[in-house]
């Protein structure tokens, strides 16, 4: 009982904290990688105009779906240029969401240039491809259309199978020992009056109260279950519970049996009965 309650400990304690970590870890990792990668498509972009040298500004997170990519100094693109560079880091970092991007003007934040991307390629619009943006400053907003958490780094899948698959192999085994202890108890457990024993266990259960035995009790209790409403010799308890178990005091018998019997006193269906001069009886009085 104490091994599988530590088990149950342990396997709780390492759930949980599989749970909590790996939402944490998600949730803090998929802001900062998402960051690292919209600014590797700036210094692309930035790197496209011969530009190496002005600053790439924070990117700054709107919300859960959407970026915003700034930059220092004024800049010209081509659009093809913007939608293959998104393009192919997504792609590195495994990123299959659908997701729109917006060009903004800085003066008045009007969409200079937008287009789709969509797992759906019937849905997916990307005009105007050749047609380069003049000369200004512009920010890049990157919304992505559907859930984050839904489809960002797949590994994370993986964690959340292992996560279920404990959780159902700890029901199997939990619901296999509740089994395995009701057919233990069955079979190694005794009813005496409005007491359960169990010898294995050197224990007396009355409904909700558990009282304790010794071992040399729990022996001569044994002893008397096993032949309810029988004489037991005094010579028979001795031999059984003291033989090859050192030296036997003549009150040691008169001793246990009258703790036994203060233990049993409780139900007055069952009465343990000396009968003098031969030995004593376990009575199961109706």
């Amino acid at each position: 009982m104490i091994i599988k309650t530590a088990f149950k400990k342990v396997f709780f304690a390492s759930f949980l904290f599989l749970l909590i970590g790996c939402n944490l870890q998600k949730e803090n990792t998929k802001t900062a990688r998402l960051k690292v990668v919209t600014r590797q498509i700036a210094n692309e972009l930035l790197l496209s105009n011969n530009d190496s040298t002005s600053l790439i500004l924070p990117v700054r997170y709107l919300n859960e779906n959407t970026f915003l990519i700034t930059f220092q100094e004024k800049l010209s693109f081509e659009p093809n240029i913007l939608v293959e560079r998104i393009k192919s880091n997504f792609e590195k970092e495994h990123i299959n969401n659908s997701y729109r991007v917006e060009v903004l003007q800085c003066k008045d934040n009007e969409v200079a240039y937008s287009y789709e991307i969509h797992q759906n390629i019937e849905k997916t619009i990307i005009p105007c491809v050749n047609r380069e943006l003049p000369l200004g400053c512009y920010s890049i907003k990157i919304t992505f259309l559907d859930s984050i958490e839904n489809n960002f780094f797949g590994d994370y899948k993986l964690l959340v199978f292992i996560g279920f698959l404990l959780l159902f192999v700890f029901y199997v085994y939990q619901r296999k020992s509740k089994r395995i202890l009701q057919v233990d108890e069955t079979k190694t457990s005794k009813t005496i009056g409005s007491f359960t024993f169990y010898p294995d266990q050197n224990k007396l259960i009355k409904k909700a109260k558990e009282i304790n035995l010794s071992k040399k009790e729990c022996e001569l209790l044994q002893i008397f279950v096993s032949k309810p409403n029988q004489i037991i010799k005094r010579e028979e308890l001795t031999k059984k519970v003291w033989e090859d178990n050192g030296v036997f005091v003549g009150r040691s018998l008169d001793t246990y049996i009258s703790k036994l019997r203060k233990k049993l006193q409780e139900d007055d269906s069952i009465k343990l009965t000396n009968i003098h001069g031969v030995g004593y009886k376990l009575e199961f009085l109706s």
